[in-house]
């Protein structure tokens, strides 16, 4: 197997895991291009962090957290599924076998696949890493956050907007540091990241779901291995991406869901807003 052979390749000290353009979709239901695109993705959802900043250490993941009677992982779940992607995989580290506990009363086990994170306490570009195999299948990849509560139309926008690597932009941004941003200059995504580097002519938000061909998922898992084969643990996964705009930016182009309502969830006060304001939003 592929993951066997890169853990092979790196030091034996490190123990890892066990095995643009820019438019807005008017999308009401699933159309048909998009159940043919996802017949040929496979998903990757990460949810192996502790989520230290919702101040409950040592608390459930928060892909168990319940907003509506539901579990953000059983909204995942239902949503990919009913859009066609039958192939999903979870990395999971912090509390997994209460997450695995979560797919098995979803009657889901035979349906999810798990990879552990053993080292999940690092960046996230570790968990990405894990995935490398799936990467490398030469299907089409989503690769979604898990702490996020959406409508579910972005999934459709996401499966529809054309070109290689797909991200999901809202204008509605919030100030700070905190927010992952998406720049654009004439059009195109030049920079992305909580404190960009390049000059652009406006930003909006990462929503943390992406959409990658083939190829390009083939190219991030070359990323990611390049930072994990150098002994560079703690990044986050988005900046294999950025590696991946700046070096080929014409692959990238990004889908508006600024008019669809979602939110992170990183903090308490996310939390509340979830349950709150976003929840009674979702379109079902």
């Amino acid at each position: 197997m592929i993951l066997m052979v890169l853990v092979a390749a790196l030091p034996a000290r490190f123990p890892y895991a066990r095995m643009t353009n820019l438019r807005i979709l008017a999308i009401g239901t699933p159309s048909q291009m998009s159940e043919r695109t996802a017949e040929q993705c496979s998903a990757i959802i990460l949810a192996a962090g502790v989520g230290r900043r919702l101040g409950e250490p040592g608390g459930l993941p928060k892909v168990l957290l319940k907003v509506g009677g539901r579990t953000l992982l059983d909204r995942h779940l239902d949503i990919l599924l009913t859009r066609g992607i039958k192939d999903i995989t979870l990395t999971v580290g912090h509390e997994a076998e209460a997450i695995r506990a979560e797919v098995s009363r979803l009657g889901l086990e035979n349906r999810v696949t798990m990879v552990t994170n053993e080292r999940y306490r690092e960046g996230s570009m570790l968990s990405l890493w894990l995935q490398s195999e799936l990467l490398r299948s030469g299907r089409s990849i989503v690769l979604m956050d898990g702490d996020v509560l959406y409508d579910w139309r972005m999934i459709a926008r996401l499966l529809n907007e054309p070109g290689e690597a797909v991200l999901l932009v809202d204008r509605e941004i919030e100030p700070g540091d905190e927010p992952v941003k998406i720049c654009f200059r004439d059009g195109v995504i030049v920079d992305f990241r909580k404190r960009p580097e390049h000059a652009c002519d406006w930003y909006g938000e990462s929503v943390g779901f992406f959409r990658f061909s083939p190829r390009m998922a083939q190219a991030l898992a070359r990323r990611c291995n390049e930072y994990i084969g150098r002994g560079v643990y703690s990044l986050e996964y988005e900046e294999a991406i950025r590696d991946l705009i700046l070096h080929e930016p014409a692959a990238f182009t990004a889908a508006d869901i600024s008019d669809l309502p979602w939110t992170e969830i990183d903090f308490q006060e996310d939390v509340a807003r979830a349950r709150d304001v976003i929840w009674g939003k979702l379109v079902s």
